[in-house]
């Protein structure tokens, strides 16, 4: 189900060979399942590590459209075989959580370091010719100097998952200027909407905040709830994917994602409850290691990518969260 306002690309993907690491995960299961709307051949590929949000659900209904290769993106062989002949390399894989990169660093510098040099490696080697498109975090940016964060702002990551991310990114950004490997670098914010990972709290807080809410429970609340954020619905970004991969306008660049407006944790939850008709919350102090790594205010201006490729976001927060909230009732038993 879609909201009715999702604007469509008018790219045609038809006969294109797509590559999506992460494949079995949040965003790039959204993203496979439009590939194949678009006529595409779609190879999937998912490490199913328990904790960073694959799930076989994620692909109910299409198993029998698209490829599925179970491997871990830090192994340069495996990468080294499944680029060959693919012409778009949806490169989505990695560690997001920023509370696990901080107790377990040295895996988060393995998943979101090592593994982007095994990808640009396997196509230096085996196929220069594809066009990649890396997710980057508006969390590279660190404390917001100012507001809207454009794409000239310093970053100054507050944790680890950021400065590694951050250097994904750059891996990425070299490659294509080095070694003619066409990519380009997506900042995303606070994506959200159906077959995110409700398991726990450790990769989206909005994903545990969708969870308590639909169990009737009570969500802390940390701070005054004041803070402001921007939230992207999932087909906002996966629209985004698409028209990075086609546009050669996009090689070497970064661009940010977005949110229609920035929104308070207040109003956020607030308007998650309204539409569940479930759940409460409670302002509560902060803990003392969150507080440590969080950035306060930060929202992101995508005037960059709407004037390079026409992007904007289309979906507000109110008709996302609905059918987000729906998702989730009609499939409950798969996410908690």
């Amino acid at each position: 189900m879609k909201p009715a306002s999702v604007t469509t690309t008018p790219v045609n993907f038809a006969g294109s060979r797509c590559l999506v690491t992460g494949g079995l995960g949040f965003i790039g299961s959204n993203l496979a399942r439009r590939l194949l709307e678009l006529g595409a051949d779609v190879l999937v590929v998912d490490s199913l590590i328990p904790e960073y949000g694959g799930n076989l659900q994620n692909i109910a209904g299409i198993e029998n459209e698209l490829h599925i290769n179970i491997a871990d993106v830090r192994d340069t062989y495996a990468m080294e075989y499944l680029v060959q002949g693919r012409d778009y390399l949806f490169n989505l894989a990695g560690q997001v959580s920023h509370i696990e990169s901080m107790e377990n660093p040295f895996i988060d510098l393995e998943i979101n370091c090592r593994s982007q040099l095994s990808i640009l490696e396997a196509c230096r080697n085996r196929n220069r010719d594809l066009k990649i498109v890396y997710a980057g975090t508006r969390q590279q940016y660190g404390r917001a100097d100012y507001l809207p964060v454009d794409e000239r702002h310093l970053m100054h990551p507050t944790d680890v998952n950021g400065i590694n991310k951050m250097a994904g990114e750059w891996y990425h950004i070299l490659y294509n200027n080095v070694y003619g490997i066409r990519a380009c670098s997506l900042r995303m914010t606070n994506t959200y909407g159906p077959r995110m990972l409700v398991k726990h709290s450790r990769q989206t807080a909005l994903g545990w905040f969708v969870r308590q809410v639909l169990d009737d429970g009570e969500v802390q609340l940390y701070g005054t709830g004041e803070q402001l954020r921007d939230y992207t619905y999932v087909d906002d970004v996966v629209e985004a994917c698409l028209r990075a991969a086609v546009s050669e306008a996009s090689n070497g660049q970064v661009f940010n994602l977005g949110g229609l407006r920035p929104v308070s944790h207040l109003e956020l939850l607030q308007t998650l409850i309204e539409v569940s008709g479930s759940g409460s919350y409670r302002l509560v102090p902060w803990p003392p290691e969150k507080l440590r790594i969080d950035i306060g205010d930060v929202y992101s201006s995508y005037q960059r990518i709407e004037k390079v490729l026409g992007w904007r976001p289309a979906i507000d927060l109110r008709a996302g969260l609905t059918d987000t909230v729906a998702f989730y009732r009609a499939n409950k038993s798969f996410y908690w």
